[in-house]
């Protein structure tokens, strides 16, 4: 059977599954958290007019492809981190956490000046109203600042993370999103004498919400005994050129996945520009309810590169690969659960965010679309993470190029413009290339975590 599920009782299943979830529910909560944040970012922006429902759209895809794809590389600290602290080295946790700050903090500052540049070659390529094309580019420009804290949260997010402290991220996460309402009440709407701002205070208020999260989750893990004795704050490092490049090493391909599936969505909200507003709003619902969902196989995928990785450093591939089962199993079950409530409450899911006729109508049939493909998303995104566990990053990018592009963009305008299929042919595409990813993941993973165990005798779980 798959990764030896069967060779182990029912009570070593339960067991890894509760600290599966014990780990990764504050994890899924934290990162609901923070999609909350884009989440009323729309909400807020489609209630002020469909012109900033449209700005925010466009400018959000931008910013949260170059987003998801920088954050992509920090990730590679997460496994760096768990095998040093499951081998018991307990300053080099501390080092590499320092490494990962000074990473994060330049990373952030050439993600910033990146978004900054490109503002008005985008502004260029549309051919949208002035209007639109003005906030685009003030939204754009207020979240570029914000890039460097938003990074630096994630190397803090990954420290904490990794050695097993998730809560205090889910915390702060959450008072971040309870800031960001107000802040988007107060700039969009142009509350206490300052300026109607309309979408671009969307942009604003995130900037500002990131820099929250980076200095509170600082201190939070600056001030706490548990991350004491690992001295994180209690030297300076400069920035070592080794552990940087062990970082981008293994966070390039990691990045690239994540553009390549972030831009793969980003892509489509352009090329559907033509089909009129409508659809585009529509899909930037989809796109907000689907992003929420994410957040579950993210947690249990995250979790199971901690564990893995943690099983790892041990010296113990047993159990890294029998973690990765019970983390596939986890995903399947939650997928179906997942595939039900959509499709039961879609249509109050859609009037969260916007009462246009028009978008409830096209957003219905493409969330149905969604709630399928969550089948397939669920266990691809697992699997590529505890893959990550493994420090393996440039096969499953491979994997994820051919799916996600070859597979899914090419045919999906096939299907959307060449057949006549519109915004539901790039869905449907969508469904078959995830699919093709998490057959050929979970194979990759299914043998090469079979190798790692030969080189070891059978024994029986042990895990802290």
């Amino acid at each position: 059977m798959l990764f030896h599920l069967n060779q182990y009782p029912i009570s070593d299943f339960k067991r890894e599954t509760r600290q599966l979830i014990t780990l990764a529910l504050p994890m899924m909560l934290a990162q609901i958290a923070a999609v909350g944040v884009g989440v009323v970012d729309t909400a807020m922006a489609g209630s002020a007019s469909k012109n900033d429902l449209t700005a925010v759209a466009l400018g959000s895809s931008v910013f949260s492809t170059l987003f998801i794809t920088f954050m992509g590389v920090m990730a590679a600290l997460n496994p760096i981190i768990a095998q040093l602290h499951g081998s018991g080295k307990t300053q080099a946790v501390g080092e590499m956490g320092r490494q990962g700050v000074w990473f994060g903090l330049l990373l952030g500052v050439v993600s910033m000046l990146f978004i900054l540049c490109m503002i008005a070659p985008f502004q260029h390529y549309l051919n949208l109203s002035d209007n639109i094309e003005t906030m685009l580019g003030d939204y754009l420009y207020y979240t570029a600042w914000g890039m460097p804290a938003a990074l630096l949260h994630r190397a803090l997010h990954a420290y904490a993370s990794s050695l097993n402290r998730p809560k205090p991220i889910m915390w702060v996460s959450w008072a971040a999103l309870f800031l960001n309402v107000p802040l988007n009440y107060v700039f969009v709407y142009g509350k206490f004498g300052l300026p109607q701002m309309g979408g671009a205070g969307c942009g604003l208020a995130t900037a500002i919400v990131f820099w929250f999260n980076a200095l509170a989750l600082g201190a939070y893990v600056a001030k706490h005994t548990y991350f004491r004795p690992f001295g994180l704050t209690q030297k300076f490092s400069l920035p070592s050129w080794q552990a940087q490049k062990q970082i981008l090493s293994l966070g390039l391909p990691i990045g690239f996945s994540y553009f390549l599936e972030a831009s793969l969505f980003s892509m489509i909200v352009w090329l559907i520009a033509d089909l009129g507003q409508d659809y585009v709003a529509a899909q930037q619902v989809v796109l907000s309810i689907s992003s929420m969902v994410y957040m579950i196989p993210q947690a249990i995928g995250s979790a199971a590169t901690v564990r893995v990785g943690y099983a790892l450093g041990q010296r113990n591939p047993h159990l890294a690969r029998y973690m990765s089962g019970v983390a596939l199993s986890s995903g399947a079950f939650l997928a179906i659960i997942t595939l039900i409530f959509l499709m039961v409450f879609r249509f109050p899911l859609i009037r969260i965010y916007t009462q246009d006729t028009a978008v409830i109508h096209i957003a219905n049939g493409v969330l149905l679309c969604a709630a399928i493909f969550q089948l397939f998303d669920f266990t691809q995104c697992i699997a590529s993470y505890a893959l990550r566990g493994y420090k393996l990053s440039r096969m499953p990018m491979l994997i994820h190029a051919v799916a996600f592009w070859g597979l899914g963009l090419l045919p999906g305008y096939a299907l959307g413009y060449g057949l006549g299929l519109g915004i539901y042919g790039f869905w449907l595409a969508l469904i078959f290339s995830l699919a093709s990813a998490a057959v050929a993941l979970v194979y990759y993973l299914e043998r090469f975590s079979l190798q790692t165990t030969r080189a070891t005798k059978y024994s029986t779980l042990h895990s802290n």
